[in-house]
């Protein structure tokens, strides 16, 4: 069995990067020479995802017009919530409300690149070995943002919360409609689902070993802008040195 479905979280309103999502949504802002949103869709599809759904609330204009703009190899299709926004639980189910089968959820404010093809496809084995809902963390203590807390503990591959979580949601797992079952509200958090699993010792985990850029704020946004921007004039001096 290989997985073929896959889902972006693409409807925040981003408050917190303004002023620049004022103009422009959070998924299409620009690092280096992708948007947040390029970077999540690449990384599916790199992993041979052929349908995904991508929820949009804020600016959803200016992402259908970049969906439609491109030519991806992979089916996309738009979950509008303009009419209510259903925060992270009930757009995943709202936007995945078709797929039969077990399907990929992505954050595309993580910094989604190559390096993490292999640690999804690590992923996906554990879910088909395990059939459990799995989530990809990362130690905080690889996170670019140090004031990052914790939102689970990873002990032999079983998912826990305690007051000393010690390792952050990046932004991906696997899932699927079964998780939602006993869920009857349209409006809910993704935490609602993970408590009620880890209750029942039902949520899994594996541990992502890259360097985690997350990006939830203008300050982290400058951060990483700028780093970007020292490492190309490092790469450019070598290059001219060696001339």
């Amino acid at each position: 069995m290989k997985l073929n479905h896959g889902m972006i979280l693409a409807s925040w309103l981003g408050k917190r990067m303004q002023p620049i999502t004022l103009k422009t949504p959070k998924p299409l802002i620009q690092i280096g020479e992708k948007s947040l949103l390029e970077r999540a869709i690449d990384l599916l599809i790199n992993h041979g995802i052929e349908e995904i759904a991508i929820n949009v609330y804020h600016l959803p204009g200016q992402i259908k017009d970049f969906i439609s703009s491109k030519k991806y190899k992979a089916k996309i299709i738009i979950s509008d919530e303009q009419d209510m926004l259903l925060d992270t639980g009930g757009g995943i189910l709202h936007a995945t409300r078709y797929f039969k089968k077990p399907f990929v959820a992505v954050n595309p404010d993580t910094l989604w690149s190559d390096a993490y093809c292999n640690e999804l496809k690590d992923l996906e084995d554990l879910y088909l070995k395990k059939k459990k809902p799995c989530l990809l963390l990362v130690n905080k203590n690889l996170s670019f943002d140090s004031s990052f807390k914790g939102d689970f503990n990873l002990n032999d591959g079983v998912i826990s919360r305690d007051n000393n979580n010690e390792f952050i949601f990046t932004g991906l797992q696997i899932l699927d409609q079964s998780v939602f079952s006993s869920v009857k509200d349209k409006i809910f958090s993704m935490n609602k689902i993970w408590n009620y699993l880890i209750e029942n010792n039902s949520l899994i985990g594996k541990e992502s070993k890259q360097k985690f850029y997350h990006l939830n704020t203008k300050e982290m946004y400058d951060k990483i802008s700028n780093l970007r921007n020292y490492w190309l004039k490092i790469i450019v001096l070598a290059l001219l040195s060696s001339k």
